[in-house]
């Protein structure tokens, strides 16, 4: 599944973006209240050669334009759109131009750590003000500014308009690239979480007060792996009709998916962003139009459907059929017609009169990509030519190697004729084709395989192609945890050179699209997968489209892929596997307590692990709360008690979510905590084992659980939590607890396992050096069997199991927290404290619990009261961590420490 994610997609069939003159950027000054409040950010205008020079007086009189990147995102980035911006200008001899600004936030990974979100947001309220009075002056002075974001750029740029004092007028246009929309790749703190609720829950209530804002938001595809398309897709807003989400691989011109970086300089998607921009401009303003239908206009003719002509407005509803052209009458249901070198030029006419009764669609297609006007319709009935006709262009959509049209009959009752125009072509070879025909007979149902066939099965299909076109119907395809392998293969009957076929996989309830160019006759693979499960209130089908050659049989052939559904639950739910790890680990942990209690001896972590982390104590429980929260009486009692949603219910309402993805989860955890388990204590024994020959160590001595030295240990870590980061206190605890306790137990019971062997006798020396090959815990019955301190060696080895599995434990609360410290790191030449620190108050918690546990052995743990509520306790802590923790990661160090807090007063008590 992992594979499939990282390195099963499509080839990146992205154009690098040139410049064309070397790059500047132009620091852009900014007020000194603004500097001094934000010292770390920066704002910048770019410009190239000759231009960039002309605005170092920043008189500027173009449109301004502001970009903003994303996690880690440099403000380098606006190159791409900037540089093509500014050809584009000088091919209309800057009639119209824009002014490219960009924001530099010093490269803050916003993704991992939420706390300047906040932050961002009110400084891009500060830079929108600043761009505006640098216009202040001009003829056509702006009063809005456009805004692209990448990545969380275009979540900081949503945020705008929750801020008190904004102006929602300021911003008129917004688009977005491989934007989380929906929720955080990986919630890993508070602030990201509240940021997101915030953002979404404004954007829901005052959606009337956001149709002069028109918002395109772009994904990158199933190249983009680190933020999958479903979390791009803006929430859906039955009155809110001015927001638009794209997948780039339907995104005309385009037909690509982008990775994460490379949505930004992708230079068929920026191509189309850039004429967007061209056309969205009022000639009366010289600014970017303050029309809505306008701008969702331009937005759906560069984005979702390309009629393979130049946009305009309002187009006009006759055109004049002029020019000395032959006129030629069709009368017969299927026509093709190759063009080449002519010298005249023609019309077909296809009378419909005769084609009603029978037929009731026409499909024609030509090859030839210009952008001038080829089909029209005629209401002239006596005459087998007309003057004036309807320009049925505008209903054509482009294709990578035609442009399409295919019309309802019942639709245009006014209509006498079809006409064709075949202008004069002077070196041009390309080929057009008309056909009538009945729906049904060109629509093919085709059922789905099911989930557990695992690919043994299939669906067949063939298609015996006389026509141009032909829709296959997937049945039962409206999830996203389904995923196929579609196989075509064409053959045809004669050798001659054909046109290329053309393959759509067409969703009908987003605009997530894949098409594929293959040569004809060839067996080609596509693969069939969704970003977005149909929505409850849809009944439309997917559809395959095929765009075929005439004389070609077509056979479809249909598998579902085992690879590419693991795929789709680690590309969806990759996120939530810290929690069932933990989950799984700490139900070891409470195992080993649970043995510890009732034998004595603690037992080993690879074997509670196989013993107690069974998914059947904790999914039943979570699944009964999710069903029980579909009932009113039962959620009206869940929220009395504060209690938060359950993340499950959450995904449910997402379509997100399906029965098996917790079990397959639930598993990998087990995996991944015993293989870490594995790598600590072999660690361990290398480490140890290096220690053990470099010095000889002293006789394990009983510490006090609190000495004066731990004392000044909590104080001290509690400062630098309070004054400096809480996760950096948590690392120096941890690897002060790391190098201190498991190690110092581990290499003493070797010592004390071979001090007892030199004082046997010879005849037991070679049984001695045969267990000085092992490792103590692989041991303990063999050490326990030596006359003298098999007491000491047994008390070690039980501490050292307990302490790895709390070690284990530990270090992913360490990775869990280590986001907060890297931005720390990264931004302590600004601010020595982080603020807000979302780990403060756990970190010093964290610490007094720490320098206890170092002191500590399984000897205080036996005797003490409590060791019965701590053996039970994290079995409902695992319960409570996968019900709460999948969407919200941060709250799993919160489950750990509690149950670790358990553990230091048994060690007291």
């Amino acid at each position: 599944g992992v594979r499939d994610v990282l390195f099963l997609y499509e080839e990146n069939r992205c154009s690098m973006t040139y410049m064309y003159e070397y790059p500047e950027y132009l620091k852009i000054k900014l007020p000194k209240k603004t500097a001094r409040r934000y010292p770390a950010y920066e704002l910048y205008l770019y410009g190239e050669g000759n231009y960039a020079e002309e605005n170092k007086n920043l008189l500027l009189t173009g449109i301004p334009v502001l970009f903003l990147p994303g996690n880690a995102g440099s403000y380098k980035q606006v190159r791409s759109l900037g540089s093509i911006a500014l050809r584009k200008a000088e091919d209309v001899d800057f009639k119209y131009h824009f002014n490219f600004f960009s924001v530099n936030f010093n490269e803050e990974l916003v993704a991992l750590y939420g706390g300047s979100l906040q932050r961002q947001t009110k400084f891009v309220h500060e830079c929108i003000k600043v761009i505006l009075k640098l216009y202040r002056d001009q003829e056509f002075a702006p009063s809005s500014v456009a805004i692209v974001g990448h990545s969380m750029g275009g979540l900081v740029a949503r945020a705008l308009l929750t801020l008190k004092n904004f102006k929602p007028e300021l911003i008129n246009l917004l688009i977005t690239q491989a934007t989380p929309h929906v929720a955080p790749v990986m919630p890993l703190d508070k602030y990201l979480t509240d940021f997101y609720t915030a953002v979404n829950n404004h954007w829901i209530l005052k959606a009337q007060d956001l149709r002069n804002l028109t918002t395109l938001s772009v994904a990158g595809g199933f190249r983009d792996y680190q933020v999958r398309s479903g979390l791009a897709f803006l929430p859906r807003l039955s009155q809110h009709d001015s927001a638009l989400s794209v997948v780039s691989s339907a995104v005309p011109r385009a037909w690509a998916s982008t990775d994460h970086l490379s949505i930004v300089w992708c230079k068929e998607l920026i191509l189309a962003t850039i004429r967007a921009f061209f056309d969205l401009i009022d000639e009366n303003t010289r600014q970017i139009t303050e029309d809505p239908k306008k701008r969702m206009s331009v937005l759906n003719h560069h984005f979702v459907r390309h009629p393979a002509k130049m946009f305009e407005e309002n187009p006009e509803a006759f055109t004049e059929l002029a020019g000395a052209f032959m006129w030629i009458t069709v009368k017969a249901s299927k026509w093709t017609y190759s063009v080449y070198n002519d010298s005249d030029g023609k019309y077909f006419t296809f009378p419909l009169a005769s084609h009603r009764k029978s037929y009731s669609h026409v499909y024609c297609e030509n090859s030839m990509l210009d952008t001038s006007s080829w089909i029209y319709g005629c209401m002239d009935s006596n005459s087998s030519m007309c003057l004036e006709a309807v320009d049925l262009s505008w209903r054509a959509e482009l294709l990578p190697t035609t442009k399409v049209v295919m019309l309802k009959l019942q639709d245009y009752p006014s209509l006498s004729h079809i006409v064709i125009q075949v202008p004069p072509a002077a070196g041009n070879k390309y080929t057009l084709g008309c056909e009538f025909f009945k729906e049904d007979s060109r629509t093919v149902q085709l059922p789905v395989t099911h989930l557990f066939s695992f690919g043994l099965s299939s669906s067949k299909i063939l298609l015996n192609s006389t026509g141009l076109l032909y829709n296959v119907q997937l049945q039962h395809f409206n999830q996203i945890y389904q995923a196929f392998k579609i196989y075509i293969e064409s053959h045809c009957q004669s050798l001659k050179e054909r046109k290329p076929s053309v393959y759509r996989l067409h969703i009908p309830w987003s605009h997530e699209d894949s098409i594929i160019v293959a040569k004809v006759p060839s067996l080609t693979e596509i693969s069939a997968k969704l970003h977005i499960a149909q929505p409850h209130n849809d009944s439309s089908l997917p559809e395959l489209n095929i765009y075929s050659s005439p004389d070609c049989q077509y056979e479809v052939i249909l598998k579902t892929s085992l690879l590419q559904v693991l795929g789709q639950v680690i590309r969806f739910h990759a996120g939530a596997f810290p929690v069932y790890i933990v989950s799984n680990i700490l139900l070891t942990y409470g195992g080993q307590l649970h043995t510890l209690r009732s034998t004595g001896q603690c037992s080993d972590f690879s074997l509670e692990l196989v013993r107690t982390a069974k998914p059947y104590k904790v999914e039943p429980l979570i699944s009964i709360v999710v069903f029980l929260q579909g009932f009113n009486w039962f959620r009206e009692m869940w929220e009395s008690l504060s209690l938060p949603e359950v993340d499950a219910a959450v995904l449910s309402s997402q379509d997100a979510w399906f029965p098996l993805v917790s079990l397959i989860l639930f598993l990998f955890g087990t995996g991944i905590a015993y293989w870490s388990e594995v790598f600590f204590s072999t660690s361990l024994r290398l480490f140890s084992s290096l220690w053990l020959t470099l010095m000889r160590p002293t006789l394990l001595q009983k510490d006090k659980l609190i000495t004066l030295r731990g004392v000044c240990g909590m104080i001290s870590l509690t400062l630098v939590s309070w004054t400096t980061c809480g996760a950096f206190a948590v690392l120096i605890i941890y690897l002060r607890y790391l190098f201190k306790k498991p190690m110092h137990v581990f290499v003493t019971s070797v010592f004390h396992f071979q001090d007892s062997g030199h004082s046997k006798e010879t005849s037991q020396n070679s049984s001695t050096h045969t267990v000085k090959a092992q490792s103590p815990m692989d041991s303990v019955s063999d050490a326990t069997q030596a006359p003298s301190n098999s007491a000491t060696i047994a008390e070690a080895v039980n501490s050292l199991k307990m302490h790895i599995t709390i070690l284990n434990l530990f270090t992913w609360i360490v990775l869990l927290n280590l986001p907060s410290l890297i931005y720390w790191l990264k931004n302590l030449r600004y601010n020595v404290r982080l603020d807000p620190d979302p780990c403060r108050s756990t970190a010093i918690i964290l610490v007094c619990i720490l320098e206890i546990l170092m002191n500590s052995s399984t000897s205080e743990v036996k005797s003490s009261k409590l060791l019965k509520i701590a053996a039970k306790v994290p079995l409902p802590l695992s319960v409570a961590m996968l019900a709460f923790g999948r969407m919200h990661l941060y709250r799993v160090p919160h489950f750990v420490t509690f149950s670790l807090l358990l553990h230091v007063l048994c060690c007291i008590v």
